[in-house]
C-alpha cells in the first residue's frame, strides 16, 4: 500500500511539480493550497508525511504545524521557506516539524528526503528490525521508561507526547547511555542523511526532549551538554 504524503504550497507550480515527482516515485498525493484548508486536510486525510510551506494564505506554516501539535497529530512534517531565516527554520522545528528545506530545492531532493523521513518513522514497524527485537524491550532510565516496539515513552506515570523524530533521537541517545555523542553522529543515525553540517537541527530537538523530560532545562538532569563535543543521556545522580 503506497504511502500518502500531503502537499501544502500556494505556488500551484511547486504543488504540481512535487505532486508529479512524488506520484513518479510511488506516492499518493494529496495537496492544499492555504493553510486552513492543509490543517483540515492533515487532520482528516491521515497522511504519512505533510510537505508544508511556511508562506501561506488564511494560515502560515508554523501556526497549522502548531496545531496538528496540539491536537495530538504526529505526522512527519518536512517544512519548505522562501526565506534562509534561521528563526522561521528553529520555530518551525521547536513547534514539531521534523526537517526543513529552503527554496529553491530540487525535485529529487525532496523525494529523497521524505524517502529518509519515512523510513527512519518507519523503522520500528519493519518486520526484520522487530525480529532483532525482544518484544518485551524495555529502556528504564531514572523515570524514563522507555518502550521502542511500541513507540512509547513515559516519564514517572506520564505519557510523553513526543514527535517521531524526538522520540528517535531519545531511544538513540538511551541506547547509547553514558557516551558523549557528536552532532553529526546524531545527525548521520537520526536523521539518516547529510545536513551539510547544519547541527543546528539536532540542537533544536534536544531543546524540545529537554522541556519534556527535564524539571529544570538549565540544570538537566538526563541530557548532558558536553562542551565543544556534543550530548550523552545519563542515570540522574540522586545528589543533583
Amino acid at each position: 500500500m503506497s504511502k500518502k504524503i500531503l502537499v501544502v504550497d500556494d505556488e500551484h507550480s511547486i504543488l504540481t511539480l512535487l505532486q508529479y515527482n512524488l506520484e513518479q516515485a510511488g506516492y499518493e498525493v494529496v495537496t492544499a493550497m492555504d493553510g486552513s484548508e492543509g490543517l483540515q486536510k492533515g487532520l482528516t486525510e491521515s497522511p504519512d508525511l505533510m510537505v508544508l510551506d511556511l508562506m501561506l494564505p488564511k494560515m502560515d506554516g508554523i501556526e497549522v504545524c502548531k496545531q496538528l501539535r496540539q491536537q495530538k497529530v504526529m505526522v512527519p512534517i518536512l517544512m519548505l521557506t522562501a526565506k534562509d531565516d534561521e528563526f522561521d527554520k528553529v520555530l518551525g522545528l521547536e513547534l514539531g516539524a521534523d526537517d526543513y528545506m529552503t527554496k529553491p530545492f530540487s525535485p529529487r531532493e525532496v523525494v529523497a528526503r521524505i524517502k529518509a523521513i519515512l523510513r527512519r518513522t518507519q523503522f520500528m514497524a519493519d518486520s526484520e528490525v522487530k525480529e532483532e527485537l525482544d518484544s518485551s524491550e524495555k529502556i528504564i532510565i531514572g523515570d524514563l521508561r522507555i518502550l521502542p516496539e511500541h513507540y512509547e515513552a513515559y516519564y514517572g506515570q506520564e505519557r510523553l507526547e513526543l514527535t517521531p523524530k524526538e522520540f528517535e533521537l531519545l531511544v538513540y541517545l538511551a541506547r547509547h547511555k553514558g557516551r558523549v555523542l557528536t552532532r553529526d553522529q546524531l545527525l548521520s543515525a537520526v536523521w539518516n542523511y547529510d545536513f551539510a553540517g547544519d547541527t543546528r537541527i539536532v540542537d533544536v530537538h534536544i531543546s524540545h526532549l529537554r522541556e519534556k523530560i527535564e524539571r529544570n532545562t538549565k540544570k538537566p538532569l538526563y541530557i548532558k551538554t558536553i562542551r565543544g563535543l556534543g550530548y550523552k543521556l545519563e542515570e540522574p545522580k540522586a545528589d543533583e
